[in-house]
């Protein structure tokens, strides 16, 4: 599996990297698994590029092929490890994100998050009543199909108060996921071989000059 080799890879005591060895033969093995999960993560990405649309209205074909990402240059890129909100404002870079979320199982936090910007942008109170339900059922309660990782007493809180919406309903359970992922999964998508590969400046060979 794609996804279980790439995260076998993240973590530099990972057993794949232990058993590696350091011969030529390992060396151009390990090499050519690096090349393989970078085509891995760049079709990843691809998929998530042309489906990153906001939670719950899906953007018509006709629009979707009007709408492009550009690939970040490598001093955009290095943007992304001054702070995590600027990696979340970039539309590549939170695509790029949710594909490193999804190869560690866990793309239910950055999803959940998703939603919860979307909902606190609703002005109808009809809407705000119906996605907050939806929130939490997706993501809130016992057994829900990307539940996440809160403590009790806060989603009891979220259960009181979607009985009568309001746009803070999800506060306190959005800035846990937000701390969860900054102080976890960012630091580990930083050092992934895919975000290490944009930030490469193209090396300029010069042929040199005859003495």
């Amino acid at each position: 599996m794609p996804s279980a080799m790439f995260l076998a890879v993240q973590h530099d005591c990972g057993p794949m990297d232990k058993s590696a060895g350091t011969g030529p033969k390992n060396e151009e093995k390990r090499e050519k698994m690096k090349r393989t999960l970078l085509k891995d993560w760049k079709s990843r990405l691809s998929y998530f590029l042309q489906n990153s649309s906001s939670p719950g209205k899906p953007k018509t074909s006709k629009k979707s092929k009007q709408q492009t990402f550009t690939k970040p240059s490598p001093e955009e890129a290095q943007l992304w490890s001054e702070a995590f909100d600027e990696l979340l404002a970039s539309k590549y870079g939170l695509a790029a994100f949710r594909a490193f979320l999804k190869s560690e199982f866990c793309e239910e936090n950055i999803e959940f998050w998703l939603a919860c910007e979307d909902f606190k942008k609703t002005k109808s109170p009809q809407k705000l009543s119906s996605k907050a339900k939806k929130i939490y059922t997706d993501f809130i309660e016992k057994e829900a199909p990307k539940e996440i990782n809160i403590d009790f007493q806060t989603k009891t809180l979220i259960a009181q108060n979607i009985q009568e919406a309001t746009s803070g309903c999800f506060t306190t359970a959005q800035k846990r996921v937000y701390s969860l992922m900054e102080n976890n999964s960012y630091p580990r998508f930083l050092e992934s071989e895919f975000y290490q590969d944009l930030c490469k400046k193209p090396q300029i060979t010069t042929e040199p000059h005859a003495t």
